[in-house]
């Protein structure tokens, strides 16, 4: 495959993967109050902790993904913020709707073990960084 067609797919790849998570921290942090009661429905205890420990690591891997930045550092946060929500809110599985959610975050995490084995592309800060020797 062409370098150029590789680091357009690759950036393309990566817009794609974080567009979900731009939805989800948008409304975690324009609806605190919403998140939390749906946590602590769901048995989770310190509620406002935790909702703020996902904001941080949702939006900085994001972020990381979004601009190509120490893209394997934010694609580590997403996974490690993925795991667990796949395993706390998804595992419903006489619920269809729930058995495809938990089969959307495993892919979603496969997407970013993607990221995470072959980096972000040619389109991305690391590369400018590994390119000016930085």
């Amino acid at each position: 495959m062409n370098e150029t067609i590789r680091n357009y797919a690759s950036l393309a790849g990566r817009l794609l993967l974080v567009a979900i998570f731009v939805m989800s921290v948008f409304g975690k942090i324009t609806n605190p109050q919403g998140t939390q009661q749906y946590m602590a429905a769901m048995g989770m205890p310190m509620t406002g902790f935790f909702l703020v420990c996902a904001i941080l690591f949702e939006s900085a891997g994001t972020a990381s993904l979004l601009i190509g930045y120490r893209t394997r550092l934010g694609t580590l946060l997403l996974i490690i913020f993925m795991i667990p929500t796949t395993l706390i809110f998804h595992t419903n599985f006489s619920d269809r709707v729930q058995v495809i959610m938990f089969m959307k975050n495993l892919s979603m995490i496969g997407g970013l073990l993607t990221v995470l084995a072959f980096g972000p592309g040619g389109f991305s800060l690391d590369a400018r960084r590994e390119t000016s020797g930085s």
